[in-house]
């Protein structure tokens, strides 16, 4: 499904509350006319934050490319060393750079033109990362339009970790254990993550039609036929091996590192409950990261999460700028804007989490949940994080 995530910025940006059939307390009045994303959305378009910042992204490209060249000059100029291994480092945080130019891509922020994006997001993610755009794509669309929704957003649905106390519930044998422990696993698993996303790109090639297959499969294959020969033509095979696992894990780290404070610990709709207009579902749902210049680099710049939520084809770089349009209009509206210091943010994460499993290291035995407690996913007026006065 290229360009998936595209049509979740179109909504939003073009409808307002961007999704058919949303009877969410947004809406006073037709979609993008009485709602109360409106005003925030004609004064962030009169300000041209969400024009596209084209030659901006020309120049990231271009410096993330030259800068990629130049470490794997370095590699090949050391040679048959493990001093090597301090390449993998500065590799994977331009891995990182290079998946952050593919998720903006996907979200139409760099150019309007469908199929210059796709073919961005096929060279960074496809070839340069071994990722499969189409699979991130299919997946990111999901959570956009429905954020921590347990039955709508893959994000939190049950997989190695659990997000609600139900899930967790539900988990047996090695997975109960996991789930159990999950908070003081989870930056270890992330070390797995990034040879993950590989695994998972190759496993949804089977969901793509014949012509969006071959192209994906012959760029990710590339990826690893290139780096295979780079690695075995410049390190012995056993210094190759430990290079190729340590890297994979310092860029699993560094996205998870990224993506973990976003959402997890924040509110979740309630599956049976009233639902929430975009306003207020892509708001309560999220949490940005205050810091300086460096964390927004080291963030990707989506430490602005909720202005990235309310407007997801707007670049990058505006995201800063829309912040005080964001905040000043969610407090005229009575709506917490959620925002926390870096480290912060992953306690918060953490500490949900470990919430999570609490049935399970009480000892409560398999099966529904009848008390389900603080943890259950909604938190509902429940705020441990800053708010706007």
């Amino acid at each position: 499904m290229p360009q998936a995530t595209a049509a979740v910025a179109d909504s939003a940006d073009h409808v307002g509350a961007g999704h058919a059939g949303d009877s969410g307390s947004d809406r006073t009045g037709p979609p993008g006319a009485g709602s109360d994303f409106a005003p925030l959305l004609r004064a962030v378009k009169g300000q041209g934050l969400l024009d596209r910042r084209t030659g901006r992204y020309v120049l990231d490209i271009t410096a993330n490319t030259v800068a990629l060249g130049v470490v794997i000059t370095v590699l090949v100029s050391l040679g048959d060393t493990w001093w090597s291994l301090l390449l993998t480092l500065p590799l994977a945080l331009l891995w990182t750079r290079t998946a952050f130019l593919a998720h903006d891509a996907g979200h139409s922020q760099i150019s309007g033109d469908r199929r210059v994006s796709r073919w961005i997001g096929l060279i960074h993610a496809n070839l340069l990362l071994g990722m499969n755009e189409a699979w991130w794509n299919d997946k990111h669309i999901r959570h956009h339009a429905n954020p921590n929704h347990v039955d709508k957003d893959p994000d939190v649905g049950v997989g190695a970790l659990v997000w609600t106390q139900q899930q967790a519930m539900g988990r047996e044998g090695f997975a109960r254990r996991l789930a159990r422990n999950q908070a003081r696993l989870f930056f270890p698993m992330l070390l797995l993550e990034g040879v993950a996303l590989k695994v998972y790109g190759f496993q949804f090639l089977r969901r793509q039609r014949a012509g969006e297959r071959a192209v994906s499969a012959l760029l990710m294959t590339g990826h690893i036929a290139l780096y295979a020969t780079l690695l075995l033509t410049t390190l012995a095979p056993g210094r190759a091996v430990v290079f190729a696992l340590l890297l994979h894990a310092l860029f699993g780290l560094h996205l998870g590192l990224a993506f973990a404070p976003n959402h997890k610990g924040m509110e979740m709709p309630d599956p049976d409950g009233d639902r929430w207009g975009h306003l207020r579902r892509q708001v309560l749902t999220s949490r940005n990261v205050r810091g300086s210049l460096l964390t927004d680099w080291f963030l990707g710049g989506l430490n602005y999460q909720i202005e990235h939520h309310l407007f997801p084809s707007m670049p990058r770089p505006h995201l800063r700028l829309a912040q005080p349009l964001v905040r000043a209009h969610c407090r005229s509206l009575g709506i917490p804007y959620t925002e926390t210091g870096l480290v912060d943010s992953y306690r918060q994460a953490l500490t949900h989490m470990h919430e999570v499993g609490a049935p399970l290291r009480r000892g409560i035995p398999a099966g529904p949940l009848r008390d389900t407690g603080g943890a259950n996913g909604g938190k509902q007026g429940e705020r441990k994080n800053v708010r706007v006065r």
